[in-house]
Formats: structure tokens, C-alpha cells, sequence
């Protein structure tokens, strides 16, 4: 498949609103994860949560798409001038030749279990209007960008777990090879809910302080929320094409365990094999790897072996994971957004409150920010089901 042109990014995480609070939080070494306050949840946890979601009201004639999730696609969409970027899209190729895929696990849920807090509690009836299609239906969130973009072109989700919004760069690729598209919005938004909080807890994977991937004494994550998107179109080769290319995308399903990874990381280690093969470039020349480093014991250790067994023992490498939360359906824009700020800044960005590496880790995970050249960067996103996805992308200069 051929390159992207990344034409804008926006990414908004419980480091705050737009790309530059996450580089503040990066270069600071600052977590942004706090006891979880979500609603009445009682889970001795921590989160990320994004501020000022409850503020945000959407556009007049888009009330039916209210609910948490969209909240936090319409405050992304707010900022880095993003809007802006996909209108200049529309004015080049028209309404029609833009599509949108965007990734979610759980979309608007919420709104569907705080309908369920308000049954009658005679009939069970719910409240009225639900819209249900509109807030928590898996296509919510693509509907209401193209909507509030005002798009025409082919618009769907992808919800497979953690690597849904890494996917859809895949999916951009064929929609703008096949004809259908010449440009296409994509990127994944998933919010607290009390399905994954509870669900991830009853699982025991939550941990009950801030999260430290890679540590020897790693216990468990923390759940986060986040919204990440970006404009991508088909590299032309002239000097307007975007500073920033997605070379290659990995994909890989091992489908080992429902929820348990491969325990030596095949379905990662295919995938990552697989994006590199796609960028048509070997593996000592990514100088960075954004790791999906969720901090469960069994995750991290298939990462590692994965990772090594494409790399070689000492790849540079680090987790984000310990500042914003696993962001869920949201982690693959989020872990290309880290990518693309380290390689805009020419800096490896640190694994956050991780006090002891694991020894049995191989890679060069790294604890403290380190400065260097950044040229190419790979970003993994893993989902249940062993869905695996890395992406590879870089400097324009050195796509070829």
C-alpha cells in the first residue's frame, strides 16, 4: 500500500486539550494520572481523565450525537486547527472524496448505562429520547465527524479493542488506493465508562496506584480516555505534501487467548515484521518505538520478547502509558502523536513511574527523556483477541 501524507493531527488526553499540553507533559516527565473521581465509581484506581469534558456542548442541530464520548471528539476537534485543515481538504477535493474511520471500544456506553440509572422503576422503562444510534452505537463517533465536518465520503468504525485506532490508518490506505477516497479523517476516541472500569477491575487488571509499565513490580493499568485525528492523504511527491508520512502498517490477529496476549508476542512480533515490510525499510533504522507497554505483567513480557526478536536486544524504546492511561480504542492515534512530537522535537520521550525495570527485559526501555534525532518512529497498539497493529512512520525525507 502506498505512504500517507499526514496533512494534520490533533490529539487531546488527560494531559489537557490539544498536542502541545502533551509535549509539556512529555518533556516535563509529568503523569497525568490521579485517583480515580469518575462519577460514584469505587475502585481503589487510578485514571486519566480529560478536563472540561463536562463543559463542552456540542454544535446547534447535533444535540442527538450528546454524550461523553462525542463530547471529547467535539474537544479535540477544537484544537491544532483542525477544522480548519480538513475544510482547506474539502475546498481541494470536495465533501464527497473525504471519508472517516475512527476507532472506539466502547463509544458512548455511557450514556446508554446512566439511561439504565433512570429506568421507571414499575415498567423498566428507559428514558426517552435515547438516540441511541446517535451516542452509544459503535458508529457514533464516525457519524457525528461527518456530520460535523460536513463529509460525504465512506464512513464506518473499527472497534477492535486497543488497536482500533491504529487500524484505521490501514483502512485509509485501501479507501485511497481502491479510488474511493482522496482523503480521509481518521483516528479513535474512547471515554470513561463504567463498563471498562469495572470490567478491567473484575479482570484484575487494574492497578491500585498510577500504572508503571515495564517495571519489575508492575501490577496492573490505568484506565484512561483520549481522542486523537488525523487528515491523511495519498503522497503526490511535490512540496506541499506534509512533513510527517505513515510508511507502513502492521497487522496481525494470532487470537491466542481472549484477553492474554501470545507469550512470546507472535501475533506482535508479525506485525511489527509486517509494518516494517510495508515501509520497505529494515529494523535498524527506527530509531524509537512507542510501546504499548499497558503495565500487566503478562503484556509487557510478550512486548519485550516481540520486540527483540525483531530488534535485537537494545532497541530504544519507552511506554506513555504512565502519563495519559491506556486510552483504549484511542491508544493507536495517541501512541503516533507521542511518535510524531519526538520526532518534530528530536527527543525519546521517558516510561513514567516505573522505579525498577523488569531485568528480564531485553530492549532499552528508557525511564528519563533522552535527547536525539528522531527520523522513524514505530507505535504499537495490541488489542484482546491478540488484534495486533504497529505503525511506522517518519520524516518525508527518508520515506524513500
Amino acid at each position: 500500500m502506498p505512504p500517507l501524507a499526514l496533512r494534520a493531527w490533533t490529539v487531546t488526553t488527560a494531559a489537557g486539550a490539544g498536542r502541545q499540553a502533551l509535549l509539556d507533559h512529555l518533556r516535563d516527565g509529568r503523569s497525568a494520572l490521579a485517583p480515580c473521581d469518575f462519577l460514584d465509581v469505587e475502585l481503589d484506581t487510578w485514571i486519566g481523565r480529560v478536563p472540561g469534558i463536562e463543559a463542552v456542548r456540542l454544535p446547534a442541530g447535533l444535540s442527538d450525537y450528546d454524550c461523553r464520548n462525542n463530547r471529547l471528539a467535539e474537544l479535540a476537534l477544537q484544537q491544532d486547527g483542525f477544522t480548519e485543515a480538513v475544510a482547506a481538504a474539502i475546498r481541494r477535493h470536495g465533501a464527497g472524496r473525504i471519508g472517516v474511520v475512527i476507532g472506539t471500544s466502547t463509544s458512548g456506553i455511557l450514556h446508554t448505562e446512566l439511561a439504565f440509572r433512570e429506568r421507571d422503576s414499575d415498567t423498566g422503562a428507559l428514558p426517552t429520547p435515547l438516540h441511541y444510534v446517535t451516542t452509544h452505537e459503535l458508529s457514533s463517533a464516525p457519524r457525528y465527524l461527518r456530520d460535523r465536518l460536513g463529509l460525504g465520503g465512506p464512513m464506518y468504525a473499527i472497534s477492535t479493542a486497543c488497536s482500533s485506532s491504529g487500524k484505521v490508518f490501514a483502512s485509509a490506505q485501501r479507501l485511497i488506493a481502491a479510488g474511493l477516497c482522496d482523503a480521509v479523517v481518521v483516528g479513535g476516541v474512547d471515554s470513561l465508562c463504567l463498563t471498562t472500569l469495572y470490567g478491567f477491575a473484575s479482570l484484575e487488571l487494574t492497578s491500585p496506584g498510577p500504572c508503571r509499565p515495564g517495571d519489575v513490580e508492575r501490577d496492573g493499568i490505568s484506565i484512561g480516555e483520549g481522542a486523537g485525528f488525523a487528515l491523511v492523504e495519498a503522497v503526490h511527491g511535490d512540496e506541499h505534501d506534509a512533513f510527517i508520512r505513515v510508511m507502513g502498517v502492521g497487522e496481525s490477529v494470532d487470537a491466542h487467548h481472549m484477553s492474554s496476549p501470545h507469550p512470546e508476542g507472535a501475533g506482535a512480533e508479525l506485525a511489527m515484521r509486517r509494518a516494517l515490510a510495508a515501509g520497505d525499510v529494515t529494523a535498524d533504522s527506527v530509531d524509537y518505538v512507542n510501546l504499548h507497554g499497558t503495565a500487566s505483567r503478562v503484556n509487557d513480557a510478550a512486548e519485550d520478547r516481540a520486540l527483540t526478536a525483531v530488534f535485537g536486544p537494545g532497541q530504544a524504546c519507552s511506554s506513555t502509558k504512565g502519563l495519559t492511561g491506556h486510552t483504549l480504542g484511542a491508544a493507536g492515534i495517541t501512541g503516533l502523536a507521542v511518535g510524531v512530537l519526538a520526532i518534530e522535537h528530536d527527543f525519546l520521550p521517558g516510561t513514567l513511574n516505573t522505579r525498577q525495570l523488569d531485568p528480564a527485559f531485553r530492549a532499552d526501555q528508557l525511564l528519563e527523556n533522552r535527547p536525539a534525532p528522531v527520523r522513524r518512529v514505530l507505535a504499537n497498539s495490541f488489542g484482546f483477541g491478540g488484534n495486533n497493529c504497529s505503525l511506522l512512520f517518519g520524516r518525508a525525507e527518508d520515506e524513500s
